[in-house]
């Protein structure tokens, strides 16, 4: 494994974390604990320590699961988890995160620290290293009372750091993170949307933000395991309520991608993760896996030799 710091956070981090969506239920899989302790195990023994969550997925579902894996080894691992959103289950297939479906009321500060608490609970801990703003309306930014509530919780010690959980158009959420205090930029990047590079990554580097990058697989589309005409089906999984165009026009890209990008040989979804790591302002990124073979493809992408060993944020072992 290979690490880097979180910008500013003084974080060290492996460069591959372990993304937890998968664990709500909403990727067509219901997870045991027994396999959670499987998944989380071999990525630790693959020298992964970042886990990424957030209390929505599953109503704290995700980090009751997590928290119990690694009750015994907290010393070992860098946790991340949100708040902001609610879990619906009455929205299951739908776009949970879309303007319509945000309620004013789980931004308030008193909301907010509660579903601190909550999440503190289920992962059974007195803190968290990270704990991000989930895909915030702009009017979020400027709650003071919600930014001076926070921070109070890191005076106390319950939060670490904190961060901002964005699109790759954010521009004006990210310049405004040193003056609320934020050290680390969580963003969806992927060789499929590669709109964080047309400015959001300039000024994380220019406030020297940490990033993380989500989505590196653009949501299994560049997993290598789905081709054009037989896309994702299954009704429990969130991805079968797209667009069937969109989604058969987003495979015959991956296609192409892979035919004239992707090295004759190599998995394309070890070289999606790798292609993430090569900019200069990524430092991290987190995929999710829902079985140990995942977990160790996704580890393995740090031997290739895309990342480069002269990262700004390269940890030298």
């Amino acid at each position: 494994m290979k690490y880097r710091r979180l910008g500013r956070t003084g974080l060290r981090l492996s460069v591959v974390g372990i993304g937890t969506w998968q664990l709500g239920g909403e990727w067509g899989q219901t997870f045991t604990q027994q396999e959670v302790d499987r998944l989380l195990g071999r990525a630790g023994e693959s020298g992964v320590n970042l886990v990424d969550t957030a209390e929505c997925y599953g109503d704290h579902l995700a980090e009751a699961l997590i928290g119990a894996a690694i009750r015994d080894q907290w010393e070992d691992w860098v946790i991340a988890t949100k708040f902001g959103h609610q879990f619906h289950p009455e929205a299951m297939g739908q776009d949970r995160w879309s303007p319509g479906t945000v309620r004013s009321d789980h931004w308030t500060p008193q909301e907010v620290i509660g579903q601190l608490e909550v999440s503190l609970r289920a992962l059974g801990t007195d803190h968290v290293d990270l704990y991000q703003a989930h895909s915030a309306p702009a009017g979020v930014i400027d709650q003071d009372d919600l930014w001076e509530a926070l921070h109070r919780q890191v005076a106390r010690g319950t939060i670490r750091h904190l961060g901002l959980s964005v699109s790759g158009g954010d521009l004006d959420q990210a310049r405004r993170a040193g003056q609320l205090g934020v050290g680390v930029i969580q963003v969806g990047y992927n060789r499929l949307d590669r709109t964080a590079e047309e400015g959001l990554f300039q000024v994380c580097l220019d406030q020297g933000l940490g990033v993380m990058v989500r989505e590196p697989l653009a949501n299994g589309y560049l997993s290598g395991k789905y081709r054009p005409g037989a896309g994702i089906t299954s009704a429990s999984d969130w991805r079968s309520a797209g667009d069937p165009a969109e989604a058969q026009r987003r495979l015959e890209l991956v296609e192409n991608i892979q035919r004239t990008e992707v090295p004759q040989g190599m998995a394309m979804a070890q070289w999606a993760i790798a292609w993430c790591l090569q900019h200069p302002a990524v430092s991290c990124v987190v995929a999710g896996a829902r079985s140990v073979e995942q977990v160790q493809s996704n580890a393995a992408a740090v031997d290739l030799d895309l990342i480069r060993e002269d990262h700004p944020q390269a940890v030298v072992p």
